[in-house]
């Protein structure tokens, strides 16, 4: 499974995997201009933040038509169905599953039939107080499995009121995280939660607007980045040009660990390009836990920019001491077990030449279990590495994320129970070091207080309550799949 900066996942490893974002989400209103094609490219920059389902909505000013399905950007889009999706205003989004099953289903933009209309909308994000707000469905939308299903209900559910009037209303009421792309058949919406704990910014096309969740799908597009939409506003998009409102006051908290791995490098947050942040944070690495080493290889990719910073920061050579497979995606095939042992080989292979005989530090971006890593130590040590040295460009990972992260359960996590000796101990490396959470915190250039860093202090910037908490909470209090409204490819 391909992730930010083309690190690389499988399905072969259960006990192992990487942190998930939420989703992407992508929006342009452009009359004149191809909205289905620029919408495919957005999603196709956006793609390491869900890979599970892809989809977009599309009006052409009198209807909406969804069209969405499981797999890649890639899998789902072709040519002909691109050219086939024709209109001047769209929406798409790639899903990672953080609430709901990873189904067809589930897949967005979500639908529903609106006042003379339609109103269809992509989440990126998990909200927090979901069970509240299903039970303010009407018993005719009753039976969503998925925080997203439930917004578009509450969003589609104001026949006397526009779905600016409705967003408006309802917002005020919604808790957690979102950056939200929805449309109706004219207009163009985007909100974001007053934490602003996901990216999401607006774009200016020659002929239109976009927003993203990222800017790096901007500069696909050849869209200009105007600004980030901030915490607490919804903005509207139409003929009339772009219209802003603030329905709460903005408490940033944006997600600090977007900056150590699910941004792509190329991505700008909070006038911080990313990639500058990781090199700046591997270099105060090098400076706060230094080793006595011959060579400074990353873990590809996520981890190159920090290794990049940790030999400038150490004088120590850098080189790529591992090469990865490019072509590993999303595998559904099943491996025998002696394969399944091996599987991390599908997405990184030592470079022998490079590695035998020498002391290594080997940086990554973060521990979650740890079976990577001591697959990663065992695999540099056979291929003659006379000592390894990890060190990580976070802080540790020990408690859960209820905002859109798809994290272990803190009696999963590694530095949830372990001491990092422990854990060194346990993946068999020479010396482990993690940076610390003030330095990780400087080199993003962002204040302390503007970011949230709960998975490395539990310290949570909105309280989630117990009845809230759980990826499949709707579908396990009575949520049903099979009886939706115009679910999956819907055209009203």
């Amino acid at each position: 499974m391909a992730q930010p900066d083309g690190r690389l996942t499988t399905d072969l490893d259960p006990q192992e995997r990487a942190p998930q974002d939420a989703c992407g989400v992508f929006g342009v209103w452009a009359p004149g201009e191809e909205v289905s094609k620029l919408t495919y490219f957005g999603l196709y920059a956006l793609q390491h933040r869900g890979q599970e389902s892809a989809g977009i909505a599309l009006s052409d000013g009198e209807r909406i038509l969804v069209y969405k399905d499981m797999g890649l950007v890639s899998q789902v889009f072709n040519e002909a169905t691109l050219d086939s999706l024709q209109g001047h205003l769209a929406i798409g989004h790639c899903r990672y599953s953080t609430t709901g099953s990873p189904v067809w289903e589930n897949a967005q933009p979500t639908f529903y039939s609106a006042r003379e209309g339609g109103l269809a909308l992509g989440h990126n994000g998990n909200l927090i107080n979901t069970p509240e707000l299903a039970r303010m469905l009407p018993d005719e939308r009753r039976g969503a499995t998925t925080d997203t299903e439930v917004l578009t209900g509450l969003l589609a559910d104001n026949p006397d009121r526009s779905t600016e009037e409705a967003a408006m209303e309802l917002l005020p009421k919604v808790r957690g995280a979102y950056s939200l792309a929805f449309m109706d058949e004219t207009t163009l919406y985007a909100a974001r939660d007053p934490q602003g704990i996901r990216p999401f910014v607006l774009g200016r096309l020659e002929n239109g607007w976009a927003v993203a969740s990222e800017t790096a799908a901007l500069d696909i597009v050849g869209a200009t980045y105007e600004r980030e939409i901030e915490p607490g506003e919804l903005i509207t998009v139409d003929e009339r040009g772009v219209r802003s409102m603030r329905f709460a006051p903005a408490e940033p908290k944006g997600c600090l660990f977007e900056y150590v791995y699910l941004a792509r490098p190329d991505t700008t947050i909070a006038g911080r390009n990313v990639n500058s942040s990781r090199a700046e944070v591997g270099r105060r690495l090098a400076k706060q836990h230094p080793a006595d080493a011959d060579l400074v290889i990353p873990v590809p990719e996520s981890g190159t920019p920090a290794a990049v910073g940790y030999a400038d920061g150490s004088g120590i050579p850098f080189a790529q001491g591992l090469v990865k497979n490019s072509y590993v995606g999303r595998t559904f095939i099943q491996p025998s077990q002696t394969l399944r042992q091996l599987g991390i080989r599908l997405k990184l292979n030592p470079l022998r030449e490079v590695i035998a005989g020498r002391r290594l530090v080997v940086v990554d971006d973060s521990i979650v279990r740890g079976n990577t890593q001591r697959a990663l130590v065992r695999m540099l040590r056979e291929a003659g590495a006379a000592e390894v040295h990890v060190r990580i460009s976070s802080p540790p990972v020990m408690w859960p994320c209820y905002y859109g992260v798809d994290f272990a359960t803190k009696a999963e996590l590694a530095a949830g129970n372990l001491t990092t000796e422990e854990i060194r101990a346990s993946i068999g490396a020479d010396s482990l070091a993690f940076i610390d959470l003030d330095e990780l915190v400087e080199a993003t250039e962002v204040p302390k207080n503007r970011l949230c860093r709960a998975c490395f202090d539990g310290v949570y910037p909105i309280e989630v309550d117990e009845d809230s908490r759980g990826k499949y909470l709707l579908e396990t209090s009575g949520g049903n799949a099979t009886e939706r409204p115009l679910a999956g490819r819907a055209q009203r």
